[in-house]
C-alpha cells in the first residue's frame, strides 16, 4: 500500500541503465520512490534496448532510449562494474550533460558518481562514492571535492551516495527535500527500513580510504 501525503507535486525520475549496473543501486532507491506513486513517475533509460543486463545477471526492460527520452525532473545514475567502461562512453556522457541541464536534481549511487564526474557535472562540488572504489572514482574528477567520510552528500542540485545500500538513505533524503521529512520517515516505516538520516554517519569509511 502506497504512503500518502497531502502534496500533489509530481516528479519524473529518469534512471540511467547500462550493461553491468548494480541492482541495488537502482531498485533500492526505486522502492522508496515507488511507495509514493502520486508524486513520482519512474522511467528506465538506456542507450540501447530493449533490455539491459545488470552486474548480477537479471535484465531490466527499458522505457526510454537516449534518442527518444523525455525531460526528467530527477536523474538517477547507479554504479556497478559497468561504470569502468562507461566513463569512456562519449555518447552517454553527452546525454548526461544535456539531460542534467533540464533536471531539477541529479543523483548518483556508488560508482555512478564517476560518470557524473567525467561528464563535468560535479566540478567544484562536494561529492562521495563507494569507499572500496574511492581511488578510482576520485581520479575521474580531479576538480571535484571528494568527501571520504559521508553516507551521502547533498550539494546544491546534486546528491551523491556512498556504496550500494547508501542509495536508499540518499533517496529518502531526496524525498525529504522535495516533500518533507515526515513523508520520508513514513516511506521508511512503510518499507520497514531503518533510515540512516545522518549523512555524515559513515561506518564504512574507516580503514578503507
Amino acid at each position: 500500500m502506497a504512503v500518502r501525503s497531502p502534496e500533489d507535486t509530481r516528479h519524473t525520475i529518469g534512471v540511467l541503465l547500462f550493461p553491468g549496473f548494480e541492482l541495488l543501486d537502482v531498485f533500492g532507491p526505486l522502492e522508496m520512490f515507488g511507495l509514493l506513486p502520486q508524486h513520482f513517475t519512474i522511467r528506465l533509460v538506456a542507450e540501447h534496448g530493449p533490455d539491459v543486463a545488470s552486474a548480477q545477471g537479471p535484465r531490466s526492460l527499458v522505457d526510454d532510449l537516449f534518442d527518444t527520452a523525455q525531460r526528467y525532473d530527477i536523474l538517477l545514475v547507479p554504479g556497478g562494474p559497468g561504470t569502468r567502461a562507461e566513463v569512456e562512453n562519449t555518447t552517454l556522457l553527452a546525454w548526461l550533460r544535456e539531460r542534467a541541464q533540464a533536471a531539477g536534481l541529479v543523483a548518483s549511487v556508488c560508482t555512478g558518481s564517476a560518470l557524473l564526474a567525467r561528464a563535468g557535472l560535479l566540478d567544484g562540488r562536494r561529492a562521495t562514492t563507494n569507499k572500496n572504489a574511492f581511488a578510482w572514482v576520485s581520479s575521474q574528477g580531479p576538480s571535484v571535492h571528494w568527501q571520504t567520510h559521508a553516507r551521502w552528500v547533498e550539494e546544491g542540485d546534486c546528491f551523491t551516495a556512498s556504496g550500494v545500500s547508501a542509495g536508499i538513505d540518499m533517496s529518502l533524503a531526496v524525498i525529504a527535500r522535495l516533500l518533507g521529512g515526515g513523508v520520508a520517515e513514513g516511506v521508511a516505516v512503510q518499507a520497514e527500513y531503518e533510515w540512516r538520516n545522518d549523512a555524515s554517519r559513515d561506518p564504512f569509511a574507516r580503514g578503507v580510504v
